[in-house]
């Protein structure tokens, strides 16, 4: 069987805020435990509206305490933005008081635009270049042992899974050559999936964490009870896509009919690239979109990501495709 996880962005809908957000998020935790899914990531961002999860691990300490088994993690930290070490005390701490149960995806990206990334304090000429040696001094300092001259407490001895994050070919290289497991982002960049898939497979070299590659692909899933529905409620994530992609970052929006229509030709050519990895539908269209994403791929895992403006639709969205999950079993 073929796992599902979810991605959650904890998003901020307009007419409400981040207090909301995450009595939304660790909801949706809970019913995601509840129906059986293996991971729950939550990823960083910074200096967005629409997203309220800039502090990942403080997140996923409010996440992991509000449940009992299910996997918590960051989807990703965004290294470059870090110290090594202070992500090893951080998850460190999380691992400390939620024992295999955190998960650490790793990115190389910002999570915000170049002024966010400035105010950050962090170099941007030269972060991103560093973020090989970066990963490899954090795996040193969740080591039992190390060279290093300075010891994460907690963190050291604790061997935090670590996963490499990307949507480009880097990221697979860098992933198959430390012998990680990859998570590549086709639920917002797909363009460069299969090409990533097969460098990062065929590359792949095994480590003390991972003897074979493992390969987790980002994907949409707009679910409801009709086609019709879904369709219309996808629309919150177009519009957010849209503006994002306009540099006018927004709060999600709520959903608006016949929104693709609205629109011109380079926004719609936009939507069918950016959103290319999706499945949008009933129960059966699910399925069937499912089914051939996974056959395309042969991802080991999905990471299940469902932007909704309403916190109801989308349990019922996450429902539809735990359900999907069992039935393709």
């Amino acid at each position: 069987m073929i796992p599902f996880s979810v991605l959650d962005l904890s998003p901020i809908t307009e007419g409400s805020d981040a207090a909301q957000s995450f009595r939304n998020t660790l909801d949706l935790a809970q019913h995601a435990e509840r129906w059986g899914y293996r991971r729950f990531w939550l990823a960083e961002h910074h200096g967005m509206p629409g997203i309220a999860s800039a502090a990942t691990s403080v997140l996923i300490c409010h996440v992991a305490g509000g449940t009992s088994h299910i996997r918590v993690g960051a989807g990703g930290i965004m290294l470059p933005n870090h110290s090594p070490l202070v992500i090893a005390e951080q998850f460190g701490t999380l691992a400390s008081l939620f024992p295999d149960r955190i998960d650490l995806g790793l990115g190389r990206a910002p999570g915000s635009d170049p002024t966010t990334a400035r105010a950050l304090r962090r170099n941007l000429a030269s972060d991103a270049d560093e973020f090989p040696q970066d990963v490899v001094e954090l795996m040193e300092y969740f080591a039992d042992t190390s060279r290093r001259p300075v010891r994460a407490v907690p963190g050291a001895g604790l061997n935090v899974p670590l996963w490499i994050l990307g949507s480009s070919l880097f990221g697979a290289q860098l992933a198959a050559a430390l012998g990680l497991p990859y998570a590549f982002a086709s639920h917002f960049a797909p363009a460069q999936m299969m090409q990533a898939i097969d460098l990062y497979r065929n590359t792949f070299r095994p480590s003390a964490q991972m003897d074979k590659p493992y390969v987790m692909l980002g994907f949409n899933v707009f679910a409801a009870d009709t086609d019709e529905e879904a369709r219309f409620l996808a629309t919150s994530a177009q519009q957010a896509f849209v503006n994002l992609r306009s540099g006018r970052p927004s709060r999600l929006p709520p959903p608006v009919k016949n929104y693709r229509e609205s629109i011109g030709l380079q926004e719609n050519a936009l939507l069918d690239s950016v959103l290319s990895c999706a499945a949008t539908g009933s129960r059966d269209t699910v399925s069937k979109e499912i089914a051939a994403f996974i056959a395309r791929t042969g991802a080991d895992e999905l990471m299940i990501t469902s932007q909704m403006f309403d916190h109801a639709a989308r349990l019922h969205s996450y429902e539809i495709a735990a359900e999907v999950q069992k039935a393709l079993h």
